[in-house]
C-alpha cells in the first residue's frame, strides 16, 4: 500500500500552505475538500512544483453522511494513510438569539465529529504498522469562552480536550498527535465568520508562517503548540483571574502578536 498524507481542507487558506510544506519533503497527499475546482487547482501545482503525486476527494465534510466516503475512497484505492493533518472548519460570529441552528450543527459536524471520525478511523492502522502522526489544527479560542462566536470557541475546546486525551493514550506506541493553537491568521476564515470586527482590532499573521510553525512543531513531534508569545501569556493569565473577567475580556479581543 502507497503511503499518503491526508489534508482536510487541504485546497486553500493554511492547508494548502501545509500541503506546499509535505509536498516540498517528497510526501504524495491526498487532500478533501468540498471546492473540486479549488482542489483541482491545488493538484495541478503540487504535481507541477514538487514532482509528487496527489489525490483529491471533493467532499462536504460538515455532512456527516460524508464521512464514510473517506473510508470508502482509501480503501477502494488501496491507500495507507499515515500522516492525517485535521485542518478544515468554520466559525460564524452572530448572537446566540439569532443563529442559523443548521449552520451551528455544520459547523460541530466540521469542527468536532470528522476530526473524531478520521482519528478513529486511521489510528489502529497508525498503531499496528508501528508508524502514524495526526496534526489537529485548532485555535487559541479552544482556551476562551466565546460571546458572539460560542459555538467555534465550543467546537474548539472539544477538540483540544479530545486531542490532548488521545495524545496521552498513544503514550507507549509509535503513534504521535500534534495539536496546533494559533491566533488569527490571513484566510478565508473571516468572510465565512461575519468576523470582521475582530480583525479590523488585530493584524493577522500570514498563513504561510502558521504553516511553518506548524510543520516545525509536527516534524519534532510536539504534542501542543500555542503560535504566538502574546497568546501562549495570555492563556496563562486566564488561570490566574475569575471566569467570567476572562469572557468578559474575550469579546473579539483576543489578541495577536
Amino acid at each position: 500500500m502507497k503511503k499518503y498524507t491526508l489534508i482536510t481542507g487541504g485546497a486553500s487558506g493554511l492547508g494548502i500552505e501545509l500541503s506546499k510544506r509535505f509536498a516540498k519533503d517528497k510526501h504524495d497527499l491526498l487532500l478533501i475538500s468540498s471546492n473540486l475546482d479549488k482542489l483541482n487547482a491545488a493538484k495541478e501545482e503540487l504535481e507541477k512544483e514538487y514532482g509528487v503525486e496527489v489525490r483529491v476527494l471533493a467532499l462536504d465534510l460538515s455532512d456527516n453522511r460524508n464521512f464514510n466516503k473517506v473510508k470508502e475512497y482509501v480503501e477502494n484505492n488501496n491507500i495507507k494513510v499515515n500522516n492525517l493533518i485535521n485542518c478544515a472548519g468554520f466559525g460564524d460570529r452572530t448572537d446566540f438569539k439569532d443563529m442559523d441552528i443548521d449552520k451551528q450543527i455544520r459547523m460541530i459536524e466540521l469542527n468536532c465529529n470528522c476530526p473524531l471520525y478520521l482519528m478513529r478511523l486511521f489510528v489502529n492502522d497508525m498503531i499496528n504498522e508501528k508508524e502514524g502522526h495526526i496534526m489537529n489544527i485548532n485555535s487559541i479560542a479552544a482556551f476562551f469562552p466565546g460571546p458572539y462566536m460560542c459555538t467555534y470557541h465550543a467546537s474548539k475546546a472539544f477538540l483540544l480536550n479530545i486531542s490532548e486525551a488521545i495524545e496521552r493514550e498513544l503514550k507507549g506506541t509509535n503513534v504521535k498527535l500534534t495539536t496546533i493553537c494559533p491566533g488569527p491568521f490571513t484566510s478565508d476564515f473571516v468572510a465565512k465568520a461575519h468576523n470582521d470586527y475582530t480583525f479590523k482590532k488585530i493584524k493577522p499573521i500570514p498563513a504561510s508562517k502558521v504553516a511553518d510553525i506548524s510543520y516545525e512543531a509536527f516534524n519534532k513531534n510536539k504534542s501542543l503548540r500555542v503560535i504566538g508569545f502574546k497568546n501562549r501569556l495570555l492563556i496563562f493569565l486566564t488561570r490566574l483571574v475569575p471566569r467570567k473577567l476572562v469572557t468578559n475580556g474575550s469579546v473579539g479581543n483576543i489578541k495577536q502578536e
